[in-house]
């Protein structure tokens, strides 16, 4: 569908004549020519999109298609060049915030959580619209509300407990949650699952559907082409801020929707890995959270072996792994690198060992994003980078020129981290600790947020460190990518293994039917 196209047809849409008349086809959202340029740089490129009540449409493309600019202008957040044209329900519709949006009943979830820590969980779903009784807020129905909402999503936590103290994951049902409590008619819903496993997304899908049927419409932003084909009715594919193509079918095959995201073939998503070696690099033994996140867990990694850890959301890998790189304390057990066991009191002794994380949430705990890719580079590795106390700026920038180019790294030394995109920052965290020559690398949640060009480019860095001896850990929702990747599963589930399987025992069935027992 192009611009031309889109007011032909049967379908037709009526836009607005030079004396204000005007008839609309369709009770839903209609955006026509949107463009969005900054300090030169057209983000937006003339986009039409028609999302119909009571349907899904996907949203597609690599990070800087102009996907997010798009539900920004859509929701009020932005607003687009002269020249744009939306309708919402037959009327013209040009919100000057999302608190316009709102009222008109269109709300965005971002894909970045936007919650406020230190309130609860309850005051975070319906903070702007709290509830009130006789003047003061109706904390019971608050409260009542939220858990009703966090019950269907899956999420077993009081509405009570303050947001600092959730994980990623349960973070990202809270903004779910409070998107499903808006009473809004069209939702935009920005990467919802990154953060989800599989039994929370069917819940998600499930409220979806239920919604759907009572009228309301989605826009879908995922990376996870596997669930377009179950959750969409429309799929859209944007590239460089232009319209590429718009499928009036979810049944579309995958290696198309690259193509057309990419603009090439991408012909083999997961690289090749060769079988790993005889020798154990990293061995666990009865590892015991203190904080009861998991108990008894032994498994062994060996050299060149990448090792997956499967489990639905709360199910203990993050714990476990951030247990193993020192950064959560043990009751019991032991961890050892190459036969030798480690004190875990803190990430320096795991880190000294060759042990490195790259954690879950890459903007909280991976890089600072105000700082330059190289002084990113060099928090991880001051050690390296000086002598006798002091730090030495030419080896800082050598390296960081080597590793960008290594990893390709769309960016300079001297950029700062925070205007990178989601796949761009990752691939600084694995710099930071690549220069540090690891023997185990720990990678949660590896491509969360990121686009399939950037997965695909991580993808390869893995098979490198696992051809290069090293021992790898991946802890993924992302069921797909967890049996692309693993010579072996490790499955988790309400803090205990339930079974290690190879690669050719793993499977989709095998590993939920574990994680759900």
């Amino acid at each position: 569908m192009n611009a031309s196209e889109a007011v032909t047809g049967p379908n037709a849409v009526g836009l607005m004549d030079s004396a204000g008349a005007g008839s609309i086809a369709h009770r839903g959202l209609i955006v026509r020519g949107v463009g969005k340029t900054f300090n030169r740089n057209v983000v937006l490129d003339g986009i039409d999109l028609d999302v119909r009540p009571g349907t899904v449409v996907a949203l597609l493309g690599e990070n800087g298609a102009g996907k997010s600019t798009l539900s920004s202008i859509v929701a009020g957040a932005l607003q687009p060049d002269p020249g744009a044209r939306m309708f919402w329900n037959g009327e013209p519709y040009a919100p000057e915030s999302p608190r316009d949006a709102l009222a008109c009943g269109i709300g965005l979830i971002h894909q970045e959580t936007r919650l406020l820590p230190d309130l609860s969980i309850a005051e975070n779903v319906f903070v702007g619209r709290l509830p009130m009784k006789h003047g003061k807020i109706d904390r019971r129905e608050m409260g009542r509300r939220a858990q009703e909402q966090l019950h269907r999503l899956g999420l077993d936590v009081p509405a009570t407990r303050l947001v600092r103290t959730l994980r990623v994951a349960a973070k990202q049902q809270v903004e779910i949650a409070k998107a499903l409590t808006l009473d809004a008619r069209l939702l935009i819903l920005d990467e919802p699952t990154a953060a989800l496993g599989g039994a929370e997304t069917d819940r998600l899908f499930e409220q979806i559907a239920m919604l759907k049927a009572q009228g309301v419409s989605f826009i879908y932003i995922s990376h996870r082409l596997e669930e377009i084909a179950r959750i969409a009715d429309r799929i859209v594919v944007l590239r460089d801020g232009r319209f590429i193509a718009d499928h009036d079918s979810a049944a579309v095959p995958i290696d198309t929707l690259i193509e057309q995201m990419v603009g090439r073939n991408v012909e083999r998503l997961f690289p090749e890995f060769k079988a790993q070696r005889e020798e154990t690099i990293l061995a666990v033994k009865s590892l015991t959270s203190a904080q009861g996140a998991f108990r008894d867990i032994s498994f062994c990694v060996r050299a060149g072996e990448v090792f997956g850890i499967a489990g639905i959301v709360g199910a203990g890998r993050t714990e476990l792994v951030r247990a193993i790189a020192g950064v959560d304390e043990t009751s019991a057990g032991s961890v050892a690198v190459e036969g030798q066991t480690i004190r875990l009191s803190g990430p320096s002794n795991a880190i000294r060992a060759g042990i490195v994380l790259v954690p879950e949430d890459r903007k909280a705990h991976g890089v600072v994003l105000e700082h330059t890719i190289e002084d990113n580079l060099a928090y991880g590795n001051l050690d390296r980078f000086s002598t006798r106390g002091w730090l030495k700026p030419q080896r800082i920038r050598a390296c960081a020129t080597e590793l960008i180019e290594r990893l390709r790294v769309k960016g300079r030394p001297q950029q700062r981290a925070g205007a990178l995109s989601g796949g761009n920052q990752q691939k600084v965290v694995l710099a930071k600790w690549l220069a540090r020559e690891p023997k185990v690398v720990i990678l949660d949640e590896p491509t969360r947020g990121i686009d399939v060009g950037a997965r695909a480019a991580i993808y390869e860095v893995i098979a490198q460190l696992a051809a290069h001896g090293v021992a790898v850990i991946i802890v993924s929702s992302d069921l797909e990518e967890v049996l692309g990747l693993s010579h072996r599963v490790m499955v988790l589930a309400r803090g205990e293994c339930r079974g290690v399987l190879t690669r050719g025992e793993a499977n989709g069935v095998r590993v939920m039917a574990l994680a759900t027992t």
